[in-house]
């Protein structure tokens, strides 16, 4: 666990299965739900539902680095940031061909729903994390 120094966040990113960081860093841009946020030191309490997207992290002792996230909640404090998602992957390690064919799993399934609200928001998830997956990858040269 690294400590923060002055002005420096700590940010924990975590699964269920396992710790992805547990490190400092200057500024912390995540994926909520209802878009993009930028947390820095000093930031106002938030919990929000985290979407799916990157995770990037500047400066502090990680330097930059970024992560594909999907789903879960994010804690915002004054001095540390703390992102527990269902899944996390390297942008690098996202298999771009299989992205694909969630999205158009999701179109699919999207197209089908009839009248079934359930189906449309089910639809809706699979196509916004596939097209996430894919610009994350596109993002780093893959």
């Amino acid at each position: 666990m690294a400590e923060a120094t002055q002005n420096e966040l700590r940010v924990r990113l975590v699964t269920p299965d396992q710790v992805f960081i547990d490190s400092t860093a200057d500024a912390v841009e995540l994926p909520s739900r209802s878009g993009y946020l930028e947390a820095l030191y000093g930031h106002a309490p938030l919990l929000a539902e985290l979407g799916a997207g990157e995770v990037r992290l500047h400066g502090g002792s990680v330097g930059e680095q970024r992560y594909f996230v999907a789903w879960g909640f994010v804690e915002v404090l004054p001095d540390r940031v703390t992102i527990l998602a269902e899944s996390v992957i390297k942008p690098d390690a996202i298999n771009t061909a299989e992205a694909q064919q969630e999205l158009e799993r999701g179109q699919k399934m999207w197209n089908e729903a009839g009248e079934e609200s359930k189906r449309y928001s089910e639809a809706n998830r699979i196509i916004q994390e596939a097209e996430a997956r894919i610009a994350s990858a596109a993002s780093s040269g893959k």
